[in-house]
């Protein structure tokens, strides 16, 4: 029963060639990254992957003790294992586990690239681990720009890695043909399989790179974030009452504060208090009101009577005058002095 079990277990080249498969395709994939389709071949590659890089470790197919020459041309592919796993693990869309999938596919290509460094597959610089890389930081960190020199150098070996890069395809792409339908022989399959060795060790100093920059970028986003919280966390201010900027003192007394005054009584309120003092139309004047007013009344009515009666007069003596005059012109009555 066992037996039957054992036999019915993926082995390691299927599991290898399986999650090989599936990284292709996820890389000419033309849906986007985050559509169901490929996201499921990205976590069914990276299970395939884990379980071969479980079975290599059982089997202890490399020793650092052995030397390149030692490993069989058939067992060099699968050095490439953790390679495959950061470039997978890169693929995985989640914003809120981005930093800790950059960390994990980092590690993976920091695993392949030391198997490499070890065996001197090719000569490169290791990467510094993350420990040393914050050390580094910390030390530059008064240096406002980078120099020059390093830029030009580092652009240089960008340059020289690309190069690199298109000349392993070309000729990767030359031999593919024959390593896969296995008419090459074994120092040609032993070369192919050093060729893409080679090609992934480029790769993965160009993700090693990206992964280091977005990092950088994802804590200084959460750094700001921290910040902004504690900011807001701080001791609310008082509300600030409303107010109006005025010119003088006459404008602020019609404007007032700058907002709707409130009442300061009812309407039965009021009603009282001017009840209490009298000042209502019922109370007090309104009372004694109606003898003065017929008074009044009746002293106006003689006046009017007799300012008539006097225009009546007046008109009178304006007549009689107006005729005298017309019988009596000028100096009539007058003449005893004259000459």
């Amino acid at each position: 029963m066992a037996a039957e079990d054992e036999l019915q277990l993926p082995r390691l080249p299927e599991l290898f060639e399986t999650g090989k498969q599936l990284l292709d395709e996820v890389e000419v994939a033309t849906e986007p990254a985050g559509s169901p389709i490929v996201q499921e071949k990205v976590f069914k590659g990276l299970d395939l992957l884990e379980k071969a890089a479980e079975m290599l470790s059982q089997l202890d197919l490399f020793s650092r003790n052995e030397d390149l020459e030692e490993i069989a041309s058939t067992d060099l592919k699968y050095l490439l294992v953790p390679a495959f796993q950061g470039a997978l693990t890169m693929k995985q869309v989640n914003p809120s586990k981005r930093l800790d999938h950059l960390q994990r596919a980092r590690e993976h290509f920091i695993n392949y690239l030391t198997q490499c460094h070890c065996y001197h597959v090719a000569e490169f610089e290791l990467p510094k681990t993350v420990n040393n890389s914050a050390e580094n930081h910390t030390a530059n960190s008064s240096m406002a720009y980078p120099s020059l020199v390093a830029m030009a150098s580092q652009r240089q070996a960008k340059i020289q890695r690309y190069k690199q890069k298109k000349e392993l395809e070309h000729r990767l792409s030359a031999m593919k043909s024959a390593v896969e339908s296995g008419q090459a022989d074994d120092e040609r399959v032993r070369e192919y399989y050093l060729l893409h060795l080679q090609r992934w060790i480029d790769i993965s100093l160009e993700e090693i790179e990206s992964i280091d920059q977005e990092i950088k970028i994802l804590r200084e986003r959460d750094s700001s974030r921290e910040a902004s919280t504690s900011n807001s966390s701080r001791q609310e201010r008082p509300p600030v009452k409303p107010f109006i900027l005025t010119r003088n003192t006459a404008q602020a007394k019609v404007f007032g504060a700058g907002y709707p005054s409130l009442a300061t009584m009812t309407v039965s309120d009021w009603y009282e208090q001017h009840r209490k003092y009298g000042a209502l139309p019922d109370q007090g004047i309104a009372k004694a009101a109606p003898e003065k007013f017929r008074k009044a009344a009746q002293q106006q009515e003689e006046q009017e009577e007799k300012e008539e009666e006097d225009d009546e007069q007046t008109l009178h003596r304006a007549r009689e005058w107006d005729d005298w005059k017309d019988t009596h012109p000028r100096g009539y009555g007058n003449r005893q002095n004259m000459g």
